[in-house]
């Protein structure tokens, strides 16, 4: 990956966007899709949008969500420390102790989440498992006066932990779930600017998944698209404690290429055209079972009015839900060109009626 397209990447995960806040990282997805896309909105509830070959037919919508998980100051108490709830699904093990960034009207405001310390514990607490409820968040204000010349209820935070690149084109960042996503969606649109299609594209940047699927369907019946591909990550399972995961999960490794999805939530012809088109144009990939609602915007998406025709392409991922997700950059080069060469062999007259 050259070096415009990993900033590119990086700014999107450095930017501070829990659900429900998405501003920073839209400004960054939206200035990019502007320098190819035919057309690049927001609509009123934050899913941003990119056009390529205007008019063309059928119409196909790639979703990546870019909001993250992260928190929300819900109350400041006498001495100016401020109590949290969780935006999206965290393990409070992995809050604890971290340093953050509030993100305000005024800039950014740095703190660290606090806890009782282990030396003060009860034996008993000693055992327990901590809660968001038990964590606060520490901004050196004096009191709670000092702290509300700096912070307001309903400021959101996150952790502070950026992006940076490991051995052997690893990468690591706090919200590669799912700018990952929202990189590859729209790096794959401009790979189609140059490839001839036939079907109209919206690359769509949809929000507040991490509560909900919320912008997907929201997005999706706004397009009313023929064909949808979601992209997000998945869990890798090629790192320590996996063995028994993947006798019921599946098998995925990092730097193996992207995840097809198989299942009730995917268009069987639609699942068998990214396979051929990957062993057509020899790009690694790995499929997974998904016997259910995927939990990703390809649910929403398949469900919208009267049912689409839907896909799941994921990136396989390390440690997620953590400030340290990690990913292979050759899976988002994969992810691309998987997405971008399919559609391309999309017409008016390709039938997904699955029997």
């Amino acid at each position: 990956m050259n070096k415009k397209r990993t900033q590119f990447l990086a700014n999107l995960v450095n930017s501070i966007s829990p659900s429900g806040y998405e501003a920073p990282v839209a400004k960054v997805w939206k200035a990019e899709a502007e320098t190819f896309a035919a057309k690049v909105w927001t609509d009123t509830h934050g899913n941003s949008y990119a056009v390529v070959n205007p008019g063309g037919s059928p119409r196909v919508m790639f979703a990546g969500h870019y909001d993250e998980i992260g928190f929300q100051i819900s109350y400041i108490d006498d001495k100016g420390f401020l109590w949290i709830q969780a935006l999206g699904g965290w393990d409070a093990q992995i809050a604890q102790g971290q340093r953050v960034q509030v993100s305000t009207k005024k800039g950014i405001i740095r703190g660290v989440v606090g806890k009782v310390g282990i030396h003060m514990q009860t034996p008993e607490d000693r055992k327990k498992v901590s809660e968001i409820k038990d964590l606060w968040i520490d901004i050196g204000a004096k009191d709670r006066k000092d702290a509300e010349k700096r912070v307001e209820i309903g400021d959101p935070l996150v952790i502070d932990s950026g992006f940076d690149e490991l051995a052997n084109g690893l990468a690591v960042g706090r919200a590669f779930d799912d700018r990952a996503g929202a990189f590859v969606i729209l790096e794959a649109a401009r790979q189609l600017t140059k490839l001839n299609p036939k079907a109209e594209i919206y690359a769509v940047a949809t929000v507040q998944e991490e509560i909900g699927l919320r912008g997907a369907t929201t997005a999706a019946y706004e397009i009313n698209p023929d064909i949808g591909i979601a992209v997000d990550v998945t869990f890798s399972t090629d790192h320590p404690k996996m063995g028994e995961v993947m006798k019921r999960e599946n098998s995925i490794d990092l730097g193996k290429g992207p995840v097809i999805a198989r299942g009730p939530n995917i268009n069987a012809k639609l699942f068998d055209l990214l396979v051929k088109t990957a062993k057509t144009e020899k790009i690694p990939y790995q499929i997974s079972a998904a016997p259910r609602g995927t939990g990703t915007d390809a649910n929403a998406i398949q469900l919208s009015r009267g049912g689409v025709v839907a896909g799941l392409v994921s990136i396989p991922l390390r440690y997620m839900h953590s400030p340290c997700e990690t990913i292979s950059l050759k899976d988002l080069e994969d992810s691309i060109q998987l997405l971008a060469q399919t559609v391309a062999k999309i017409t008016p007259r390709t039938n997904f009626v699955p029997f």
